[in-house]
């Protein structure tokens, strides 16, 4: 096709990958991002399952991922004193596809970014508004006008309320905190953990390797605000490492968890990826790797179609499925968690391992 002129709104993981895949290709790029270029990015680590891993392979940084990330070699399900549930070999769930890492978002961050040319992206640069005819308005009172505008902005896109319309995330009824500990001298601590409490608490661990670890938790709630007062009293009743880590997640980063309810990510000259355009419930972690799908596929079509127009119905076409899979999934399990704790318990007992193939069998195929 020929040489669309594309601009990127947003250098978060999907952005960068979206923009090294369609470098690699010859095609013209151009990466907006609001925020100063600091180096840091949003958030703690990140737990990479393995179609995210194939993803990062396939755009030609899977060697420094994998230098800088830790393997993850099993899955384990506690209650919330400890006792387990389920324990199971990552292989038994992804076969051949690959491994699985964890690694810290700012690593993930810091290799896409040394993957594209720092003259690629703008940093400081909010994007205002984007017109039907492909103008865009930037803060700074700057306008360009682009073939293709790629909504790589998050959550709350700029480019989604500018174009897209229809209704803004919704709040899921859960809450979360993130942030990495030092596990040094805990015991109890091994590649990925999950422990489950009553009313939809969970304390998730994931081994981010050179002694450090990965804590996120999770609350059912009503409202989508912190809650009152020190936010660990919440766990309090967790039994293993779970209170010498609390210790630590004083400043965990906190957010209220949001699902897209846009199915359509496309219309002439624009398109949504990652976040922007299908926001979920982590219980599956894809937010990740749908989004690094999301680069490949469309950096795929737009190589491949005869124009942009064709390009975009093709990437629509590819996702809708794979993602409406992962959004059905998350809403079983998060369904699941939510069972009175002796049922729960039970279930996850009796067919944990069998329950988690069944979720990523679909995730095996290429997107």
């Amino acid at each position: 096709m020929s040489n669309p002129r594309t601009l990127i709104v947003g250098a978060g993981i999907s952005g960068l990958a979206l923009a090294k895949s369609l470098l690699d290709r010859g095609l013209q790029v151009e990466v907006a991002e609001r925020r100063a270029d600091d180096g840091q990015a949003l958030g703690a680590g990140l737990y990479l399952p393995a179609n995210a891993v194939r993803a990062l392979r396939s755009i030609g940084v899977g060697d420094e991922v994998a230098k800088r990330a830790e393997p993850v070699a099993r899955q384990r399900l506690q209650d919330h004193r400890g006792r387990l549930l389920a324990d199971f070999e990552v292989g038994s769930i992804w076969g051949e596809v690959g491994p699985c890492l964890a690694i810290t978002r700012s690593d993930l961050h810091e290799v896409l970014r040394g993957a594209v040319d720092n003259d690629v992206v703008r940093y400081g640069t909010a994007v205002t508004s984007v017109d039907d005819d492909g103008t865009v308005t930037f803060a700074d009172g700057d306008t360009g006008k682009y073939d293709l505008v790629v909504g790589a902005d998050g959550v709350n896109s700029a480019v989604r309320r500018s174009l897209f319309g229809g209704p803004a995330p919704r709040f899921l009824g859960q809450l979360c905190w993130r942030f990495i500990a030092d596990d040094a001298g805990i015991p109890g601590i091994t590649d990925w953990t999950a422990r489950l409490g009553s009313k939809g608490r969970t304390f998730l661990t994931v081994q981010l390797g050179g002694g450090r670890v990965y804590c996120y938790a999770d609350i059912n709630s009503p409202v989508a605000a912190a809650p009152a007062g020190d936010w660990r009293t919440l766990f309090a009743d967790f039994g293993g490492p779970v209170s010498r880590l609390l210790e630590q997640g004083e400043d965990a980063y906190f957010a209220a968890l949001q699902e897209s309810e846009n199915t359509v990510w496309t219309r002439p000259g624009a398109v949504l990826v990652g976040d922007a355009a299908h926001a979920f419930s982590p219980s599956m972690a894809q937010g990740g790797a749908m989004a690094l799908e999301d680069a490949v596929v469309l950096a795929g079509t737009l190589a491949d179609a005869p124009d942009v127009t064709a390009a975009l119905t093709s990437f629509q076409a590819r996702r809708a499925g794979r993602v409406a899979w992962v959004v059905a999934q998350n809403h079983r399990r998060d369904k699941a968690r939510n069972l009175p704790t002796p049922l729960r318990n039970l279930t996850l007992r009796r067919a944990g391992e069998r329950l988690f193939k069944a979720n990523h069998a679909p995730l095996h195929a290429q997107p």
